[in-house]
């Protein structure tokens, strides 16, 4: 593990961590979690019936004024692991019948989480990967950590410098994203399912539409079908709810309208990209019903089970 000059984000900061130093995201050189657990809140072939095997890594190479899961991404909140206990945690998610093991948030972290993704294939635990991601990943190191990304669920959130710089502090977001996604086209190809319906491999690219801003998912759908085709399953979310600085930012400190969400699904149907899902509008959340903002440290579920038939 070499995590010494870190260039694991498109930030790309060169700090040696190992050493204490610290970049943008403020992760240092022992690896942190937040929370684990079965999660039943994800796309449909991702949480099945079992749930999704879910580790949430502290810190973030992205600053989103939006964020709903600040307190462990811009607040570092955690606790220190070893490799060892990472693994432990993946082996228990697997004990416990979930289909996959989905690692959110996982850049600053990428050679720890390899290390013991390795011990645990080597004596036989296998479970596919998902690469739950804000998808701002250089594709250089998506090759260099292909294994950890048998399905991928990553946002493509900005079309625009200014957008993406105003809201997550990456000016670079729609070029780096845009390059992800094509390498993810490329390598990790159409999702894929087995005979109950559970993703097996593939990517999902979620949209979040944003407030003042649904043209840029427009735009974002618009690149897709151009450079990656419209065969790819797409996730149009609606539940934007402010929170962290959006708080205290005007534009930002509201919920999406309806006639903002109606203009971005109308572009997906005119696009012929109706593979996926849609959110039905109003899904946004109060304050107090915040997961990310409120959801504690520790082991423990994320959202109910469905009802068994």
């Amino acid at each position: 593990m070499e995590p010494f000059s870190c260039r694991l984000c498109p930030r790309a900061c060169g700090v040696n961590r190992l050493a204490g130093e610290k970049g943008f995201c403020r992760a240092g050189g022992t690896l942190r979690v937040f929370r684990w657990g079965a999660h039943h809140g994800e796309e449909p072939p991702i949480s099945g019936t079992r749930g999704s095997g879910t580790v949430f890594f502290s810190h973030c190479p992205l600053g989103c004024l939006y964020c709903q899961n600040y307190p462990w991404t811009a607040g570092g909140a955690g606790e220190d692991i070893t490799v060892a206990r990472l693994a432990e945690i993946l082996q228990s998610l697997a004990d416990a019948g979930c289909h996959n093991w989905n690692l959110v948030t996982p850049e600053p972290w990428l050679p720890w989480i390899q290390e013991a993704a390795d011990g645990l294939r080597a004596s036989g635990t296998r479970l596919p990967f998902v690469y739950n991601t804000s998808g701002y990943v250089r594709p250089e190191v998506a090759a260099t950590y292909h294994a950890l990304q048998d399905i991928v669920l990553a946002d493509l959130r900005y079309a625009s410098a200014e957008c993406a710089r105003a809201a997550s502090r990456a000016p670079d977001y729609p070029d780096v994203a845009r390059a992800y996604l094509r390498w993810c086209a490329d390598h990790v190809g159409p999702l894929q399912t087995d005979a109950d319906g559970i993703a097996t491999r593939g990517l999902i690219i979620r949209l979040l539409v944003l407030p003042g801003h649904p043209e840029e998912a427009v735009q974002s759908l618009r690149w897709l079908a151009d450079h990656c085709g419209t065969g790819h399953h797409v996730s149009l979310m609606s539940q934007y709810t402010p929170a962290h600085l959006a708080l205290q930012t005007p534009g930002w400190d509201r919920t999406i309208t309806e006639e903002e969400f109606t203009l971005v699904t109308d572009e997906a149907e005119r696009l012929g990209m109706d593979t996926g899902w849609t959110q039905p509008y109003g899904t946004a959340f109060g304050d107090d019903e915040l997961l990310g903002k409120n959801m504690p440290p520790g082991e423990a579920a994320v959202g109910s089970p469905p009802p068994r038939p």
